[in-house]
């Protein structure tokens, strides 16, 4: 096709930013995935990442979708390990030149801790899958791939929550200003 090049993007994001069919059965769910790789092939790293993070074949894969913030409940943290560990910043820091940074025995500084990682956690609740044709939208819903998925701020926690360096998010946020920080 004339697309040469964005086809090569796509697909090589999509080995970076991966679904699974081991998880995923339904094969719409992968053609929506790669079209979106697609569109965001020669867009900014901002926009790829907030559409991966609302896919809900991302959602589906990484156990974003229906991650509940109740009160009491402890949120599912692998999307937010996923995204830090490999979608974005890595396990340690780096210098300029790509070597890591290291203390002074020589031990290489992490990227993030476990307060970081349950802070995006939080901040990933109250997202579920877009309704079926005919279907109200509702959180827990069965999967469904067509289209982002939606909020449901009666399952977000409304709790502050710790990102990267210490950043806040202050409490009583939404569901989507929540994400638009972490993002």
């Amino acid at each position: 096709g004339p697309d040469q090049l964005r086809q090569r993007v796509a697909f090589a994001l999509a080995q970076i930013m991966v679904i699974s069919a081991g998880k995923i059965g339904d094969p719409s769910a992968h053609t929506l995935w790669m079209n979106m790789m697609q569109n965001d092939a020669f867009g900014n790293f901002s926009t790829l990442l907030k559409d991966v993070t609302l896919s809900p074949a991302m959602g589906n894969y990484l156990d974003m979708a229906n991650n509940d913030g109740c009160t009491g409940c402890a949120p599912n943290e692998n999307y937010a390990r996923e995204v830090l560990q490999l979608f974005s910043i890595g396990l340690v820091q780096l210098n300029p030149d790509g070597t890591p940074q290291v203390d002074g025995s020589g031990v290489p500084l992490p990227s993030y801790d476990q307060d970081t990682i349950e802070g995006f956690a939080h901040t990933f609740t109250g997202w579920s899958y877009p309704p079926k044709p005919g279907k109200s939208a509702s959180f827990y819903s069965e999967p469904y791939f067509s289209g982002p998925m939606v909020s449901f701020e009666n399952h977000h926690d409304k709790g502050s929550k710790q990102l990267l360096n210490g950043t806040i998010v202050v409490a009583g946020g939404t569901a989507q200003a929540d994400l638009d920080a972490a993002m």
